[in-house]
């Protein structure tokens, strides 16, 4: 993961995800405060140069919006930045594709861009909350705007036994390892492991298996959002495994819990010719 440049100087819904529920009100666009954000690329960096020229630069604390110049592994950086400087009201974050493939992301365009964003569907997201706790008793809480997945860390396959509210459903899962997707992710890492794709307002999370070897035909499963789901290691010492919380490793861990986050929303903006439950659709159509 490269590091961004400096962004110098965006109450929940009944379901986890939802579209211009209760969105934030916007200023005129003549009024609007952009803070342009950029990744550590020469084309990113271009566009952040001519778009602050063209519409000027406030502080990420200040802004109104963030806009965010990359694709859309720095487009969840940007979020989770969002997210460290004010857990309860995180600034909505606009991005414009200026990476490769942009899932996440608006249609780069530099006219107008203020009445665009003044004019686009609000999504707003809940990640999960991942409670890990090592082998050496250590617990690390980390959130996952896209999915929270399991690995196994050597040439040993992984065992995992599956409980979901306290009740066992899969007592030995032998695979490399397994993840859970919230809807906006179940089109990133679960989609390419043949997970399902979520609709936005389904209410639903995705549990995917990583490469099953037993039982084979187990292919995951579909789960209430409130669910909590915990994954116990079995033999840990032989088959040692990571947790992964989008940007944050854990090693060797002995178990991982998983629940939604209902207490942090993130508000994700999109162009209303092309939002983000119209990309999800189109996505399961996809040749």
């Amino acid at each position: 993961m490269t590091d961004p440049v400096a962004m110098q100087s965006a109450a929940a819904p009944a379901l986890p995800h939802s579209a211009d529920a209760q969105a934030p009100l916007m200023p005129a666009p003549d009024a609007l405060r952009i803070a342009f954000a950029c990744a550590d690329t020469d084309e990113a960096r271009a566009a952040r140069t001519r778009l602050v020229h063209r519409y000027g630069n406030a502080t990420a604390d200040e802004a109104d919006v963030i806009v965010a110049l990359g694709g859309d592994g720095f487009l969840l950086e940007t979020l989770h930045r969002a997210l460290t400087r004010d857990r309860q009201r995180p600034t909505p974050v606009y991005g414009m594709n200026r990476g490769s493939v942009g899932f996440l992301l608006n249609v780069y365009r530099e006219e107008d861009l203020a009445e665009r964003i003044v004019a686009s569907q609000h999504v707003h997201l809940h990640p999960l909350r991942m409670v890990a706790t090592r082998v050496n008793g250590e617990r690390v809480e980390a959130l996952g705007i896209n999915e929270v997945s399991l690995l196994r860390e050597t040439r040993q396959a992984a065992k995992l036994r599956i409980t979901i509210d306290g009740v066992v459903r899969l007592p030995e899962l032998i695979c490399d390892g397994a993840l859970v997707a919230t809807p906006a992710g179940s089109t990133a890492y679960n989609l390419s492991a043949h997970g399902p794709i979520v609709p936005l307002n389904a209410g639903v999370l995705a549990l995917t298996p990583i490469s099953a070897f037993r039982p084979r035909r187990w292919r995951g499963a579909l789960l209430p959002h409130a669910a909590h789901i915990c994954f116990d290691v079995l033999e840990e010492t032989k088959r040692p495994v990571s947790a992964v919380a989008d940007f944050t490793e854990v090693r060797e861990v002995l178990r991982v819990e998983v629940q939604e986050c209902r207490d942090v929303g993130l508000t994700l903006l999109f162009d209303p010719e092309l939002n983000f439950e119209e990309r999800i659709l189109k996505e399961q159509f996809a040749p």
